[in-house]
């Protein structure tokens, strides 16, 4: 099956939220209180937040679809604070990257990071840092092989539970 990687716009709020509850609870239930699962993804994949998002002129959204344009996967680069952990003066966030499992390994997610980084670049950015669940091996694996290192952590709010975040950064 083909797919290609294009641009996301505020029309693609509702299918992004049902895709990112869908695909982030899928990704997190085993290892999460479920209670504290759902608080996150009922407030953060809804489709007026995903909307808001998509019209943010701080974040710029990228999503992987198929020839029906199902939504594959999907990546957000974020312009904002930096944690003091990432010392460049010019950096960018890589803020979310999810593949739905059924597609993983067959090179969306290193396509949506290399659309990320393009996009990084484009906006002056020297280096991209992203925050990664201390316990998610696959993605710490991933990030690595994408060029990242650790440097640092920060508190992810999970629901109502603080967990913590791993900070890579990578030159660019």
């Amino acid at each position: 099956m083909t797919w290609h990687v294009r641009r996301g716009s505020v029309a693609d709020a509702g299918r992004l939220a049902a895709f990112g509850h869908r695909v982030f609870s899928e990704t997190f239930a085993t290892d999460n209180d479920p209670v504290q699962l759902a608080r996150y993804v009922d407030a953060a994949y809804t489709p007026a937040v995903q909307a808001e998002e998509l019209a943010d002129a701080a974040i710029t959204s990228w999503l992987a679809c198929d020839a029906d344009d199902r939504v594959l996967g999907f990546a957000q680069v974020r312009k904002g604070p930096v944690p003091s952990c990432v010392t460049s003066p010019s950096s960018i966030e890589l803020w979310r990257l999810y593949v739905d499992r059924e597609w993983h390994g067959r090179g969306i997610a290193a396509a949506l990071m290399t659309t990320a980084l393009d996009e990084a670049v484009r906006e002056g950015a020297a280096t991209m840092w992203l925050g990664v669940w201390e316990h998610n091996s696959r993605a710490q694996a991933f990030y690595g092989k994408q060029g990242f290192a650790p440097v640092g952590t920060h508190v992810f709010l999970f629901g109502t539970e603080e967990q913590t975040d791993q900070i890579w950064v990578r030159a660019l």
